[in-house]
């Protein structure tokens, strides 16, 4: 029992998997996330505890956290990765799209962490909660994952200063751009939203654009997530790790430039042009 223990989201491939080899390496004992029983068997062949979890059903969340208390008996780290990117104009997916990006961005993570919170008391242990750059550097066309991120970043710190009492610290990790299945998964869900009908449809080269740029020079999952194992081994933790490309520039880039030229960039970059 004194081996520590790390529960991930999302692992079947892309940053989360990442995580689980790169803990497994140090030494932890990793309870992996997945949806499919594909990704499930991967996942126990190469050695993790793996669990079926889908973490909008609030109901598994709270039997995870059963088990894991019942087999492993402690939490040492709970990282909060599984998302995706709704992609595409705002007004097109409408308040819909916007809750089923919030829910799986945002409300998912606070209630696993409320289920594990007996376990990581326990422990003193930590949370983390992958963000992104783009909740500080917002862009077109991503309006709904960048405000999902930008609520992630509100409720870590909040997060952050409420578990300091129980000896839990809190941890946001903003990655820039990382090799995974991230553009690829946002690019079909850009598909499936564009019709000819959309007032945006002369701008669709700009959504495709946006959808595929976590891929642009992506730095390694591999790279990132020993990355991240050596920031949760420092003596003193960081409370936000910006890791991979962009993720220093892009931020800069928001908080440096005027408005109104940070407006004609993006504009640029996106093939935003008045329409007639």
């Amino acid at each position: 029992m004194t081996q520590p223990v790390v529960l991930i989201t999302g692992c079947s491939s892309g940053i989360g998997r990442a995580l689980a080899e790169a803990f497994q390496a140090a030494g932890y004992r990793v309870w992996a996330t997945a949806r499919k029983p594909d990704d499930l068997a991967a996942l126990e062949a190469a050695g993790f505890s793996a669990a079926a979890l889908d973490v909008n059903d609030a109901q598994a969340v709270q039997a995870l956290a059963d088990e894991l208390r019942q087999r492993a008996g402690r939490l040492d780290v709970l990282i909060n990765n599984a998302g995706y990117g709704a992609m595409g104009p705002l007004l097109d997916g409408g308040a819909e799209a916007l809750h089923r990006q919030f829910e799986t961005n945002v409300f998912a993570p606070i209630e696993l962490t409320r289920a594990c919170f007996a376990l990581l008391r326990a422990s003193r242990g930590l949370v983390i909660n992958i963000g992104s750059v783009s909740g500080v550097l917002v862009t077109p066309f991503a309006g709904a994952y960048c405000a999902s991120k930008a609520a992630v970043h509100a409720l870590s710190d909040a997060l952050r200063l409420e578990l300091a009492p129980f000896g839990i610290q809190v941890m946001e990790v903003q990655p820039g751009a990382i090799a995974s299945s991230f553009g690829a998964n946002a690019s079909q869900q850009a598909e499936a939203m564009l019709t000819e009908s959309s007032p945006w449809w002369p701008m669709r080269d700009g959504i495709r654009a946006r959808a595929r740029a976590s891929q642009d020079n992506p730095t390694p999952a591999a790279t990132f997530a020993h990355a991240v194992v050596a920031a949760v081994q420092a003596r003193k933790r960081p409370r936000v790790l910006r890791l991979g490309n962009g993720s220093r520039s892009l931020p800069l880039m928001a908080a440096c430039l005027p408005g109104a030229l940070l407006d004609r960039v993006l504009s640029r970059r996106f093939g935003l042009r008045r329409q007639l």
